[in-house]
Order: structure tokens, then sequence, then C-alpha cells
């Protein structure tokens, strides 16, 4: 790789030859601007303001504006020629704990490599003092022109440095935290815990730029001409209102069975329930009561090991179906049974009737008086 700076590491009376070297580098695809008429390239030309001509690079320098409009020229020798120990030298100031940066100040990162034999020995002392110590080196430097805060740490076994922003240069993020006043319960704690526990860790390496291989999936279609434009993705409805819970429920269970695992969402989710939509189109999902302060309207909390006022109704519904249907048949059997005993009763009455009839009409005729 290619050094962009030489110098030295300054760390005490120990110095360190050093190349600096650009730790990163950016895969974005460059665009470039273009004439829509007939695609001709639009470029720019660098033209003096005095004399109108256009001015090669190697003719052009520095040069500080005042507040009149007046232009003084800097030189790369009047730079180098500033008294500061930085200008050719990385100096180590102290030495702290990793977790005391704040990774707002992170910039750009570079590594440092050993600059020739003799720095090999001071290069190693300095990586594993840094490695035992478990600390990081907080240093100043000079590079492009201005003076640098820099902090080093250890990466395999390669001594890095990341730029660090001057702590004046970090905003006070003024009006940006939410204006008004919020309470997190602690039911919805924990299932923000639950999903960052679900989702787990993510090998860093398996990480990469879906859209850069997009944009160049469609820059290779469109030269072969087969490039066919996909339907964009709806716009996203602002302002939808959800269940919060609902949400962190769902999002846990699709979690799961993304990693192949089965299970509830932790306290409170309901298995199996049915996903109703919000007013807004956002799926939801009802809760139990299992949690604390947890709502729903769906499944009503059970008490004291009974069963849920759902299922006691639905028993009280069919055991007074199961009521009506042995009242009906009761009264069908004892209407039946009526009818019988009615119909025995008037046949007993009628030969009753009959034999009483007889008999009457025996005792109504006269008896014939013996003859003397």
């Amino acid at each position: 790789m290619r050094s962009i700076w030489n110098g030295a590491i300054s760390f005490g009376l120990v110095s360190i030859p050093i190349k600096l070297v650009n730790a990163t580098e950016s895969h974005s695809i460059s665009f470039r601007q273009i004439h829509l008429a007939d695609g001709g390239r639009i470029r720019y030309r660098k033209v003096c303001e005095l004399d109108g001509e256009e001015v090669p690079g190697a003719e052009i320098g520095k040069g500080y504006e005042e507040a009149d409009g007046s232009v003084i020229p800097i030189t790369d020798e009047d730079l180098a020629q500033l008294p500061l120990a930085t200008a050719k030298t990385i100096e180590i100031m102290s030495f702290v704990p990793a977790e005391e940066i704040d990774p707002l100040q992170m910039d750009a990162a570079y590594y440092l490599a050993a600059n020739g034999a003799t720095a090999a020995k001071p290069y190693t002392l300095l990586r594993e003092a840094l490695k035992r110590s478990r600390k990081v080196a907080i240093a100043k430097y000079a590079l492009r022109g201005r003076e640098r805060l820099g902090m080093l740490r250890v990466v395999d076994d390669v001594i890095a440095m990341h730029g660090l922003l001057w702590p004046d240069e970090i905003r006070v993020p003024e009006g940006v935290a939410p204006d008004v006043e919020v309470t997190v319960r602690d039911a919805e704690l924990d299932l923000a815990d639950a999903l960052m526990a679900t989702l787990g860790e993510v090998e860093m390496a398996s990480l990469h730029d879906d859209y850069r291989d997009a944009v160049e999936a469609m820059i290779a279609a469109k030269a072969g001409g087969a490039f066919e434009p996909a339907e964009a993705p709806g716009e996203p409805a602002g302002g939808q209102v959800i269940d919060l819970m609902a949400a962190l429920e769902k999002s846990v269970r699709a979690a799961k069975a993304s990693r192949g695992e089965t299970g509830g969402a932790g306290a409170g989710a309901g298995a199996g329930a049915e996903e109703p939509e919000t007013k807004a189109g956002a799926e939801v999902t009802p809760m139990r009561r299992g949690g604390a302060g947890r709502k729903t309207s769906a499944a009503p909390k059970a008490v004291g090991g009974k069963k849920s006022t759902a299922a006691s109704a639905k028993k009280t519904a069919a055991t007074a179906a199961a009521k009506s249907t042995s009242a009906a048949s009761k009264k069908k059997t004892t209407a039946k049974s009526t009818a019988a005993k009615s119909g025995t009763t008037k046949s007993t009455s009628a030969a009753s009737a009959k034999k009483t009839g007889a008999g009457a009409k025996k005792a109504a005729t006269p008896r014939k008086r013996a003859s003397a």
C-alpha cells in the first residue's frame, strides 16, 4: 500500500520512524455529469479570474483570503517551516482507557507501518505495551495543512491511528431529542431486551453494500440493452400510530422465525393469536396481560387459576344449550306420557261408563211378581 505521509512516532525519548497508510477505502460508485441532450461530459475548467485563461494544476497554489478580498499566497515551504513539533511527528501525549473516547470524535483511520529495520524493535515495543495496558494512546500530528488529534490502538499486529475531531468540533445536540415527555414501561423494555437478545450478534465480515450491488447490476443491464425498471417500492405512510407492544412482540417472533427458532415472544406474547391490522395498515398482535401493565381486549387475564371470561362464557352458553335441549326433550317425553295416560284414562272411562250404563238399564227393568 502506498504511504501518504512519512514521519515518526514520539514516545517519550523513543522515536519510531513510520509511514502513514490509509486503512480504509471507498467502494461507492462514482457518476459523471453529462449533457442530457447528447450525453457529452460536463467538465469544470480552472480559470484565472484576472486573465480568463485556463490554469494547469502545476501552476495552482494556496492562498489565504482576507476580509477585504486580498489574497496572501501560502506555499508548502511556509507550512513546513512552522515551529510545530507535530509537523513531521506523531507526538504521544497520554494513554487512556479506550472507553473514554467518544465515538463521535472518530474520523479517518490509518495504519502506521514501521519505516525500516531499525524501527522494528521500538514499533513492537509500543505495540506490546498498548496490548498489555489495554489502553489507547492520544497523540497530536499535522497532516494536510492542519494539526490534528489522533488515537493509536492495536489491530492484529499493526498499530492503527484514528483521526479524532477536536472536542470543540463536536456540536451540542440541542433540539434533537424528543421535546415531549415520554414514559417507557418495564414491560416494553423487557420486550426490547428480548428482541435484542433474539437478533443476537452478526459477523461484520458478512455485511455488504446491497445498494452498490443493485446499482452495478442496473449499469450492467443498461449496457447490455436488457434493462427493465423494477417497480419502485411504495412510499412509507407517514404518521402511523401502532401498538408498540404488539410491534415488539411481532418483531421478536419474526426474528426467531428467521433463525428457525420457535416459541412465543416472551412474557405476554400470545402464541397462535390472530393478527388484526390497525387503521394505519400496520400489523399488530393481540396481547395477554401476562407482563406488568400489559393490556389487551382480545385475551382477558386469567385470575386465580380459573378459566378466562371468554372460556367461561363459552361454557355457560354450551350448558344453557344443553339444558334447553334437555328441557325440550323432557317436555316432549312428558307430553307423550300425558297423551298415553290420557288415552288409557279415556278407554277406562268409556268402559266404566258402558258398565255403569248396563247396570242402570238392568236396574230400571221391573221384576215380575210371582203368581200366587
